[in-house]
């Protein structure tokens, strides 16, 4: 697990954000961006990029984006 820290610590600046393949055109859509120098992967809301980013591990988001696919996701 990366650190929250240094995980939140890392700038966004610079980074390539990507749409999902699935976006319908109509801004309802999210956006992922490598976090420089760490296996991390920043989620923001493409309608609103000035607001911050979620951060997790890029474990944890592939994760999440099978069990999405999969319909698995567990209520907990």
């Amino acid at each position: 697990m990366i650190d929250t820290n240094l995980l939140y610590s890392v700038p966004l600046d610079n980074v390539l954000w990507h749409k999902s393949s699935y976006t319908a055109n109509n801004g309802n859509c999210v956006e992922l961006a490598a976090v420089p120098g760490l296996p991390a992967i920043a989620i923001r809301d493409s309608k609103n990029p000035g607001l911050p980013a979620l951060r997790s591990g890029a474990g944890q988001v592939r994760s999440f984006i099978h069990a999405l696919a999969a319909d698995t996701l567990v209520e907990a």
